[in-house]
């Protein structure tokens, strides 16, 4: 018996925003949990943009980087309009990238290749067919981005989070489809209530009214701490509010709610951001006002949150709105659109609030939808597409 340990060398590509990034780093975490089972050590190296979330996330997870030149196409509902000096000039820097990506993956060898979208995946995509490597392309939204549209055409295997991401795919991606859904960290599945109210300093919450969670995302959103500001003396009469309005916002917000009564300012607790603590405030709160991205879906459903959904506009084609729908659709969210008032909030939130039976059949709703062993899917189909044998 050889006394070499046993490898498997996985190249990650993929990054730019959070969306993308986190979703890789939750699967390397599944791959090396289940390789250790075997004794089988993972050998990992991401490649993305110097630029990008990705670059700073592998340095401080202590993970193998390497940059690759990569061109954004700044996208346009006319044509001519992509047509911009910016778009010329990033799309120059493609055949550099490629070349780059083909070198790396020559270099590294690697048993699959996980591509999760954004530009940067790009280059290295298009090598992988090059050098005819295994990969597995990751899609976290229900409508393929414009990188993973491109390298499904190529990859062993496409991995989407919904399965009505299936009818949309051409009929030859389709068959290499598979729905594993969209990994959601461990720990975020993993919160203890009572850890919320002992970090935040949350004792003067009254027990007897239902937990709200307002979250704009890490940098907060404007129009979401606008509305919840005016609605706030009627929501602290009916909940416990923990709101996250990011931390460029957290003055304004003080300045906002300083003459909230004793007893409202009780049951209100503003944040700039909420970090180790947020599985903790997620396990406790009974009610969630968010965004719609595609990580926000995945967290909510797979912990079955009944959610009130506030999508930004200006998502790339549209797909906060779409995902928002799809969640109301199966009675597990109600999405509010446009310019949102504080009546609109307040007839959301208010049989929410009210109805504890209406929050448990939200939440059951939800609940059915979620794919809280997402990673483990994609772990799945990573080893089948990489044809490497456990032992």
């Amino acid at each position: 018996m050889s006394s070499h340990p046993r490898e498997f060398r996985l190249l990650v590509t993929g990054g730019g925003t959070g969306g993308h990034t986190y979703p890789a780093l939750t699967t390397l975490r599944a791959l090396q949990a289940r390789l250790a089972e075997s004794d089988t050590a993972v050998s990992v190296l991401w490649a993305g943009s110097p630029d990008g979330l990705e670059a700073k996330v592998t340095e401080s997870e202590g993970i193998r980087f390497v940059p690759v030149a990569t061109g954004k196409i700044r996208r346009s509902s006319n044509p001519l309009g992509m047509l911009t000096a910016a778009n010329m000039k990033d799309m120059a820097r493609v055949p550099l990238g490629v070349a780059q990506a083909r070198s790396i993956v020559a270099d590294f060898k690697p048993d699959v290749i996980l591509s999760t979208g954004g530009y940067v995946a790009v280059p290295i995509g298009l090598a992988a067919g090059l050098l005819r490597r295994p990969l597995v392309v990751h899609e976290q939204t229900v409508r393929l981005g414009l990188a993973n549209r491109l390298l499904a055409k190529r990859a062993t295997r496409v991995a989407v989070s919904s399965p009505s991401t299936l009818e949309l795919l051409p009929e030859g991606v389709r068959e290499r489809a598979v729905v594993t859904g969209n990994p959601v960290r461990a720990e975020v599945l993993a919160g203890e209530p009572l850890k919320a109210v002992d970090a935040l300093g949350l004792d003067s919450f009254d027990p007897d009214l239902p937990v709200l969670y307002v979250t704009g995302g890490a940098q907060g959103a404007v129009q979401i701490n606008t509305v919840v500001t005016e609605t706030l003396p009627w929501l602290l009469q009916h909940a416990n509010v923990i709101h996250q309005c990011g931390p460029n916002n957290l003055q304004d917000m003080f300045e906002r709610t300083a003459d909230l009564p004793a007893e409202q300012a009780a049951r209100y607790r503003v944040m700039g951001f909420v970090g180790a603590e947020l599985p903790d405030v997620l396990a406790l709160a009974d009610v969630v006002v968010s965004r719609s991205g595609a990580g926000t879906i995945a967290e909510l459903t797979a912990l079955g949150k009944p959610s009130v959904l506030i999508p930004l506009a200006s998502a790339a084609g549209n797909e906060q709105a779409h995902n928002a729908h799809r969640l109301q659709d199966l009675g597990a969210a109600i999405t509010l659109e446009g310019e949102v008032h504080e009546r609109d909030l307040r007839a959301a939130l208010r049989p929410l609030l009210s109805d504890a039976g209406r929050r448990e059949r939200m939440s059951q709703a939800a609940r059915e939808h979620g794919r809280p062993d997402a990673a483990e899917r994609l772990v799945d189909v990573l080893l089948e597409a990489s044809q490497f044998s456990l032992r």
